[in-house]
């Protein structure tokens, strides 16, 4: 399905569109895309209740800022070429509908975030990528495919008003308040995720102390909404060198 362009795309919806390609096709070449069923979502600040979101069937690095598809809290195409998995963007949807300063959304099943989730413990704060994490993480219970409504309510709510949801052996969701904070964010869950599974036998690692970790928490997180803006040119660098 196809929608034209009823309008000029405005220079602040072209550069959401830039970043956000840039997320897809750095996340292929950091292995976190998982065919063609996870997804990362954008709000367009200036045209409330539409976002931009990959065309369903394509894998992550064949996304490019012309193909992502416009489309409005259902999952309805306002504009661009479908189809759009409606069962994935039902979460994308209830998130960014329920969290005005969810302005980008990422639901990946990264190998060594999912292995966490189906930990007991979940993430510990036992490095300082895990650490930025400290009580800001949610936890959903598996309840198979998300695609009715209560679910997606108890997914809202499990994910209140922190950064990131481990949903229990399937994978995660993270909320930033762009695509810059939110792609960062993965970043670093994604090596805290790993490191924790390296670390072996839960049971024989030091932690530190509560205070350490609530103050290296906000020590981490002391950029506010600027978080990922001065990492993002490096990840733009990395991203067309890994292209060549």
């Amino acid at each position: 399905m196809e929608k034209e362009m009823t309008a000029h795309i405005s220079a602040q919806e072209q550069k959401i569109r830039e970043d956000l390609a840039t997320a897809y096709c750095l996340a292929a070449k950091l292995g976190w895309g998982d065919g063609v069923y996870t997804h990362i979502s954008a709000a367009l600040p200036q045209e409330p209740g539409a976002y931009l979101i990959n065309q369903f069937g394509l894998l992550f690095h064949e996304v490019t800022p012309q193909n992502l598809v416009k489309v409005n809290t259902l999952g309805e195409i306002i504009s661009g070429t479908g189809p759009v998995n409606q069962s994935g963007f039902a979460i994308h949807g209830a998130i960014h509908t329920a969290r005005a300063d969810a302005q980008c959304v990422l639901h990946l099943h990264v190998d060594a975030v999912i292995a966490v989730s189906a930990q007991k413990q979940g993430l510990l704060p036992m490095s300082q990528h895990a650490l930025r994490f400290y009580e800001d993480v949610g936890y959903h219970e598996y309840q198979g495919l998300a695609l009715s409504a209560n679910e997606q309510d108890a997914l809202i709510q499990n994910l209140g008003n922190k950064k990131v949801l481990l949903l229990r052996n399937h994978g995660s969701v993270i909320c930033g308040s762009s695509v810059q904070q939110a792609f960062y964010l993965m970043d670093v869950l994604s090596k805290a995720c790993t490191i924790q599974l390296l670390a072996g036998n839960v049971d024989h690692i030091t932690l530190p102390s509560p205070e350490v970790c609530e103050l290296t928490y906000h020590q981490l997180c002391a950029d506010g909404e600027q978080e990922g803006q001065i990492e993002w040119p490096a990840y733009q660098r990395l991203q067309h060198l890994l292209s060549q």
